[in-house]
């Protein structure tokens, strides 16, 4: 009696699922994947659906228990953040990948597709891929909470520098621009002379006050005053007031030092003019080309004052020049500037030329000057100057004028200027229609010195096309090179219009 069998041919090293008897690899649990994902869910337990809060007013996402952290779209830090909130079921099991999804900004939705692994039936190791949603919920935090309160605040800082012109200040907001030191302040208030930065906490305003010592001379006071206290609990209640107070010298000013002061610079002469005020005060005498830099501790030990104002900057033409080649030093002589050239100057005022008075002066420019240019000085001749340390000089060694700057054509570098600088968002008390003036100064200053452009952040101005330079006066002018392109963020991680301190 023959019986017929129907029998299935296994190919060699395969085996056949217990469950639906499809030939298969061996595995702890002889079943087939599909077999075994119907039967184990590994993401069991995971949420698929998570909120996330975030504040609109500072891009900020919140990280329990009470931390709120700056993050970009799809970046490692706001992954990080996202996993943490499923961080107590991800501990069963084990985490092989985590990646973003892309979706639309303005959805106020994150996805992130997460591959896991675990080890199942018999040993069985079986990897899952899914994705978790996570919905983007608006919520403020505490800082915009006490930002929006209008007259909350824990510490301020109180920038003042006791001169006519805004030239420092203007060089010291871009430096707080370029390293970002305007972040954690709740507003930025601008008064008449100077600036005050608000703070939610007393460290913040610490960290500003250490910045402004390394950038700009300067000396500070701090005062706290009592809001209220908890004789319980022995808490107290503080605000903080930092009072900063930069050195009252500027750019192109010319001082006049005292004779100690002077000596001890290496005998230089008493009417310096000063070329820069970076973290110190840069000093360059205009009849030896002797320079000198002054710190701040130097020069509250030793003050000095500016002679004369920018207003009282007066145009002179020149009718000759020629060039000191050999130049007596006396002994103990300082360092001299590389950059610049000593010359002999017969100057006239452009508003005497109907006369025959003509001055003659050194000058430190000698290398930028040639008869017929126009130059900016100081009549220190015809002027009345209240100085003690001028009125206890020799009159011989004050000399009758003394040159700042070459001077071009403002309104054609106004048309040239390819370029452009950022600027803080600040509460304004009163315009000053001076206020323009200065600030195209500033910018002509930026042109003029190289050592100044180092440290700030120059935008090109793409509405402004690129000019030859055939026709150009011999102005100077910032390259291409030195620019960097200036990036516009319309929306933030919401969709929303994000608020930004710089304008």
């Amino acid at each position: 009696m023959e019986y017929m069998t129907e029998s299935v041919t296994c190919t060699p090293g395969h085996i056949l699922c217990c469950d639906c008897g499809v030939p298969i690899s061996p595995n702890p649990a002889n079943i087939c994947v599909a077999c075994l994902r119907s039967k184990v869910d590994i993401s069991q337990g995971i949420p698929k659906q998570v909120s996330i809060s975030f504040c609109k007013q500072c891009q900020r996402y919140f990280q329990p228990p009470g931390t709120w952290i700056q993050c970009a779209l799809e970046s490692r830090e706001l992954l990080a953040l996202c996993l943490k909130k499923i961080k107590a079921p991800l501990s069963k099991v084990r985490l092989v990948d985590a990646s973003f999804v892309w979706t639309e900004p303005h959805s106020k939705r994150l996805k992130v597709k997460l591959t896991i692994q675990k080890e199942v039936m018999n040993g069985a190791i079986l990897q899952q891929v899914f994705v978790v949603d996570y919905v983007v919920q608006p919520q403020m935090c505490g800082d915009c909470h006490r930002v929006e309160a209008k007259d909350f605040w824990k510490a301020v800082v109180q920038v003042r520098q006791k001169t006519l012109h805004k030239k420092t200040f203007y060089y010291l907001e871009q430096l707080i621009l370029k390293y970002g030191m305007h972040q954690n302040t709740l507003r930025i208030k601008e008064i008449h002379d100077g600036l005050d930065f608000y703070y939610s906490s007393k460290q913040h305003a610490q960290k500003m006050v250490e910045f402004l010592q390394c950038t700009v001379p300067t000396r500070y006071k701090a005062s706290q005053r009592l809001i209220s206290q908890d004789i319980h609990s022995n808490t107290y209640n503080y605000k903080s007031t930092f009072s900063v107070e930069i050195v009252p010298i500027c750019k192109d000013n010319v001082v006049c030092l005292s004779s100690k002061l002077a000596q001890s610079l290496g005998n230089m002469n008493q009417i310096c003019v000063c070329i820069r005020v970076t973290s110190v005060i840069h000093l360059i005498d205009p009849n030896t080309l002797q320079v000198a830099d002054i710190d701040g501790n130097t020069f509250w030990s030793h003050p000095f004052n500016s002679l004369c104002h920018p207003r009282q900057l007066e145009e002179f033409i020149v009718m000759d020049c020629s060039i000191v080649r050999d130049l007596k030093r006396s002994a103990g002589a300082g360092m001299i500037s590389k950059k610049h050239t000593l010359g002999e100057v017969w100057v006239q005022k452009t508003s005497e030329m109907n006369t025959d008075k003509q001055y003659f002066c050194r000058t430190h420019l000698g290398h930028l000057l040639n008869p017929g240019d126009l130059v900016l000085g100081f009549d220190l001749a015809n002027c009345n100057l209240n100085d003690e340390h001028v009125n206890k000089m020799k009159s011989d060694r004050i000399p009758d004028v003394v040159l700042i700057k070459k001077s071009y054509d403002r309104t054609k570098r106004q048309r040239r200027r390819n370029w452009k600088l950022k600027e803080l968002a600040k509460e304004r008390e009163n315009m000053d229609a001076d206020n323009e003036r200065q600030y195209q100064d500033f910018l002509e200053d930026l042109e003029e010195d190289e050592a100044i452009r180092k440290n700030v952040n120059i935008y090109r101005d793409s509405t402004i096309p690129v000019e030859s330079d055939t026709d150009d006066e011999g102005a100077p002018r910032i390259s291409l090179a030195e620019m960097l392109e200036d990036l516009h963020i319309s929306q933030d991680a919401t969709g929303e219009e994000g608020e930004s301190m710089m304008t």
